[in-house]
This record gives structure tokens, sequence and C-alpha cells, in this order.
């Protein structure tokens, strides 16, 4: 058996920095002596639609909240759309779009006043908010207008979530795990909506789900532990890191597998040779994202546990 060995990544090249509407340069963040966010690098450019992608707890929402500028980093460099988000003013919040994982502090309001509230607070900064009506029937919430926000469905309330996000046609928007809990056709339903809204803005999605960054974006940043283990397209990231062909059969009944990095003549072998007998199910398949996905997020996961054992060796 031929084992699919795999070295961590360095980040892919990024859009230049003058086309950047999200800079992002040595960011850390930590809580006490925990650190979530580890050192991390990335540069998005203008129109781009970039995902976030790791595991719960790999610091994609630390890493979104610090470039909405809900918290200050504890090291390093923030810049959307040329200012420090920590510091920015109000007239650079009404440029970017935020869709949180849910907001607590509306419920009172009814649907139709809170969306002409928004936008008004949008106007009286000199934006030209999108049309109430239009985006309410855009976001499929015509038809409930009058009712109070706590009082939707949760598919509904996330629909008020992303109308809120773009009602100012923000030239960022962020997307902090927008689907999670929906049933995957309301998933895709939903990513087209989004794509809809958000044409010729950058979107920076955090989410936990691959096929939802495969889908919806054109590049993909993964994070593990904190740090960034790999960037770049679905296709880049494939072909650099889904190395091999996975072969599954069962050998009297047994099942084996082997990664090989020429299909035929291992299959070859298999089919024709002494034990050729034995050989059933027989299964050939080239590496998808998913793995490297996975395997990426095994191997920085690992390399953690390992440093945490050697810490801990070295305090004995």
């Amino acid at each position: 058996m031929v084992e699919n060995t795999m070295t961590l990544p360095t980040p892919a090249s990024a859009p230049p920095t003058s086309d950047a509407a999200v800079e992002v340069k040595g960011l850390s963040m930590k809580y006490g002596n925990r650190t979530v966010v580890d050192d991390i690098d990335f540069t998005i450019g203008r129109g781009e639609v970039v995902a976030v992608l790791g595991p719960n707890g790999a610091g994609k929402s630390t890493t979104i909240e610090v470039l909405e500028g809900f918290r200050r980093p504890s090291a390093g460099r923030v810049s959307v759309l040329g200012c420090d988000p920590a510091t920015a003013d109000e007239q650079w919040r009404s440029r970017v779009g935020v869709v949180l994982q849910s907001w607590r502090d509306h419920g009172k309001w009814r649907v139709r006043e809170f969306l002409d509230y928004t936008a008004a607070a949008h106007r009286a900064i000199g934006r030209e908010p999108r049309d109430v009506d239009a985006l309410v029937e855009t976001v499929g919430l015509s038809g409930l207008e009058g009712r109070r926000i706590d009082k939707l469905s949760g598919g509904q309330r996330r629909r008020v979530d992303v109308a809120v996000g773009v009602i100012g046609r923000p030239e960022v928007l962020f997307l902090d795990e927008p689907t999670s809990g929906f049933d995957p056709e309301v998933k895709l339903a939903f990513g087209r909506m989004i794509g809809d809204l958000a044409v010729g803005t950058t979107v920076i999605l955090a989410t936990h789900d691959l096929s939802e960054a495969q889908r919806l974006a054109d590049r993909i940043v993964m994070l593990a532990g904190g740090r960034v283990v790999a960037y770049g397209t679905s296709e880049e990231l494939r072909n650099k890191f889904a190395r091999g062909v996975r072969v599954r059969w069962t050998s009297d009944g047994e099942a084996r597998e082997s990664i090989v990095d020429e299909e035929v003549p291992f299959v070859r072998e298999l089919l024709t040779g002494p034990d050729c007998h034995r050989v059933a199910n027989l299964e050939v398949t080239h590496g998808s994202l998913e793995d490297v996905y996975m395997s990426i997020v095994r191997s920085q996961q690992d390399a953690i546990a390992d440093a945490a054992i050697q810490e801990k060796g070295n305090l004995r």
C-alpha cells in the first residue's frame, strides 16, 4: 500500500495590493493564554467572493469579527476598504454589509419598519439604499412585511438578516455561517439569492461547509487551528494537494484500499494477477477537494497536538 503524505502549504499568491478590498497581515487573536488566530495573512481583491473555510474552533468567526471591526486584534494589521476596521467611522461602516450568525436585538420590530429604518439610516449619511419593496420581494419576505421579526421562522429571520446586510449596497459583504442549520435544498436557494444580491460586491463567507465554499466562492482560505493552511481556487487546491488515486476493493470479502500515483498498472495487476479471482467491488476515485480539506485539517490538528505534548514535556 502506498501512503499519501501531505506537507502543509503556504498561502497562494494574493491579488495586487492596489486591487485589494481586504488585507490581513500577521493577524493574531488571543483570549488569555489561548491563541485562537495565529499570525495569518491573506488578501482579497475587489469583487472577489472568498470563503474562509474551517472546522468549528478554527478561528473563522473571530477572524471575520476582526474584519468587521467588532474585535481588536491582539497583533497584526488589518485593512478593509483602506481603513482599520477597529477605528473606522460610520461612513466606512455604511460601505460594509454584515450578516452575523444571529441577531438578537431587533425581534420586536416588524419586518417592513425595520428595513425602512435601516434604509433611512443609510440615506442619512449619503448612501442611496436599495428599494425596500424590491428587496422584500427578492429575499422572499413578501406577505410578511407586517410581522414581528421574533415571530418569523429561522429561515425567514435569516432572510431579514440578508436584507439588512445588503440594503446599503455594500462594497464588502460579510456572511458568517449564513446557512447553518438549513436543509440542502434551502441552502441552494439561499446561495442563489446571495449570488444575485452581491453582484460586483466583495464577499467574505465564513463557513465549515465545503460544498457551500465550492459553490459560492472564487477562492478558499482554509483555516485549521487558527492558522491559514491553504489558499486558492478549488481547482488550484485540488490540483496541488489531491495527489494520487484511491483504489478500493474487497479480497475474499475483506475491504482493501490503496492510494497510488497511476491507477492503470495497479488495477491491471489486481485484475490479471494470481489473486485476481479474489478481487471484487473494485472502485477507483481521483482525489477530491474534500480529501484535501480533511487531510489538511487532520495534519494541522496532529501538528498542534504534537506541539502541545512537547510543551507539556518541556514543563516537567
